[in-house]
This record gives C-alpha cells, structure tokens and sequence, in this order.
C-alpha cells in the first residue's frame, strides 16, 4: 500500500502569490488568515489563479464493537444507522449546511451493522456490519483496514474525475470518539486521560470510566506502525478516512478536515505519508477535548472556533464558503496599479 504524494516545495510560485497577495487595495496582511488560505490554495493548485471546483463532503458511516457493550457510549448502537437514514432523509445539520453552502453530500456506508436497502441513496463499501470489540481482539484484521483504505480511495477518485477539487470529510459511529481517542494516544504519545471527552454526552463520572477502560486496551494491544494502529483501534470510517485523505492528497485535492474524529484519521494518515499536511485546511477548533491538542500536535491553525462537537464534517461545510472568499479575493480583488490607488494611501 504506497501513496505518492508530492510535497508542495515551489519557492518560486509561492513568491509571486505573495507579492499578488500584497498588491491587492489593502494593507500588507488585512485579510489575515484568508491571505494565508490563498497562499496556500494556489501552492497547492500550482497557479496563481486557484479555483475551488464542485466542493464536496464525503461522510463514512460506521458502527464499533465496542459499542453493543454500552459502556463507553450514551447513546445505544442503532443510532448509526438511524442517522444514516436521517442524511438521506435530508434532516440532519450535514444536509442544512451543504444545502446553504452548494456542496456535494455522499454518504458512505463502511461498515454499519444495518442491511439498507439497495435502492437507499448511499454508497455501499461495506467492509462488514461493525468491528469487533477492541478490549477483546484487534477491531479489525489488516486485510480488512487496507480493503477500507482501497475502498475509499476508489470513492476519492471517482469524485476527482467528476470535477470536484476540494473535499472536506465528515463520519458517524457510535462510540467513533472513543477510537479516536485511543488513535490519538497512540500518535502523539498523550496519556489516554488527556485524549478523553464526553463524545455524545458522557457525565464526569462517564468519562472517568471511558478513560478507565480506554487505558486498558491500550496496554492489551502493540502496534508496530500506523497501519496496526488503524487496524486495532478504528473503525470502518477511521480507516476509510484515512485512505480517503490519502488518495486526495496523491491527487492533489484541498483537504478540508473537520474535527476530532476526521483529525484522529489524519494523524494515523500523516504517519504513513508526511506529505499529506501540505494538502489539509483545518476547518474548525472542535469543543471535543483532544481536539485543540490534536491541532498543536499537528501545528495546525483552524479557521473558525464556533464550539462545534457534532461531527457529520459540519465544521468543514460550514468553512468552505472561506476556502472560496479567499481564492475570490486573489482573482477578483483590484490591485493598486488597475485601481488606481496609492499603496501610501491605504497604509496610512
């Protein structure tokens, strides 16, 4: 399983965005962040004229072992699929924000413990109706993670070659925070205990016991590498994210990553090829715990900080239309010689 993403290492191009970035009727950096996002888009696209094209969101749906125990999760199993049917219902805050912002929404089931029904709008890459339960046995086998992998990626290509370039990630699974958790221990080296929150709503006393059993399937399990890792601790939709981050990055698409679940794939995605952060724009600051130290582990900067913890890749839909004010701004924006305008004037 190889993935050859070029770095964005182009010196030259980055100088002459920057000084297009300059020459806009503002003063040097006004625009902040979005000057940044420019910067970045066009490092990516390799012009000086980026463009977002047909921006979509790709939500993986998958259901975990552990789960059926109810131990580390509020809310019961069938919730996954439930919410399935709500995204293609349309009735879910994914569907409002995608619908506000024009997106493309796919949902994809990964690996969801629900037979739907054939002709039910989803894509179907079942790897196999949930994992199995990680304080027992690995979730899955390595077979398994690198057929997600494939699965994914497979699904990434098809939307490049239908025109989209820039792609955020959303998820749903029951107990889907508690694998991200242990992801995140195990990359950054974190104690499980600062990798913990309340997910869908665990008390104090919830979460204490979360990171009490948390604590013991990390000291059952050893992975050798980022692959294991996935394998032992993920979920379906872990591991489809990661390979779909991949393969967008070896494609050359902006990576739109959304929150704690979606950061927890990248870190084991970033593991196996550094190259990928060159391709990531971070979405949002998640209210999740781990999330805020997942993004200094990554030396990430977020774009909005809106107390978020819902997951769906709701915080990638909602900073996309950003994504697009920032390549507008660069293409659009009059410069001090076609307006006319003293660049003494606006510095002072």
């Amino acid at each position: 399983m190889t993935h050859t993403i070029t770095s964005i290492n182009n010196s030259k191009l980055k100088l002459e965005l920057q000084k297009k970035i300059d020459l806009k009727t503002k003063p040097l950096g006004a625009l902040g962040l979005l000057e940044h996002l420019a910067l970045k888009i066009g490092c990516i696209q390799n012009t000086l004229n980026p463009e977002i094209s047909s921006p979509s969101i790709v939500v993986f749906a998958g259901d975990h072992g552990i789960a059926t125990k109810g131990e580390v999760n509020p809310f019961p199993q069938e919730v996954t699929a439930q919410m399935v049917y709500n995204f293609v219902n349309g009735g879910a805050a994914i569907n409002i924000f995608s619908n506000t912002n024009n997106l493309n929404l796919k949902i994809v089931d990964a690996g969801v413990n629900h037979k739907f029904p054939e002709a039910l709008d989803i894509i179907n890459a079942k790897i196999d109706f949930g994992t199995n339960n990680y304080q027992e046995e690995p979730a899955m086998t390595l077979e398994q993670c690198e057929k997600a992998i494939n699965k994914s990626g497979n699904i990434i290509s098809k939307l490049k070659n239908e025109g989209t370039n820039t792609i955020g990630f959303g998820e749903m699974g029951i107990s889907n925070t508690s694998s991200a958790a242990l992801l995140m221990s195990y990359f950054t080296k974190m104690p499980i205990s600062e990798c913990v929150g309340a997910g869908t709503g665990l008390n104090k006393e919830g979460i204490s016991k979360k990171q009490q059993i948390l604590s013991e399937v990390l000291k059952k399990h050893n992975p050798k590498n980022a692959l294991e890792a996935v394998s032992i601790f993920g979920g379906f939709e872990i591991a489809m994210l990661c390979g779909a981050i991949l393969k967008a990055a070896e494609l050359k698409m902006i990576i739109v990553v959304d929150g704690f679940i979606v950061t927890a794939a990248l870190l084991a995605a970033q593991a196996i090829n550094k190259n990928v952060l060159d391709y990531c724009v971070f979405a949002h600051n998640s209210n999740e715990k781990g999330h805020i130290k997942m993004l200094a582990f990554l030396n990430a900067k977020p774009l909005l900080s809106l107390g978020l913890r819902l997951g769906e890749g709701t915080g990638a839909a909602l900073a996309i239309p950003l994504l697009q004010a920032s390549v507008n701004f660069l293409n659009n924006m009059a410069s001090f010689d076609t307006a006319g305008v003293s660049e003494e004037t606006v510095a002072n």
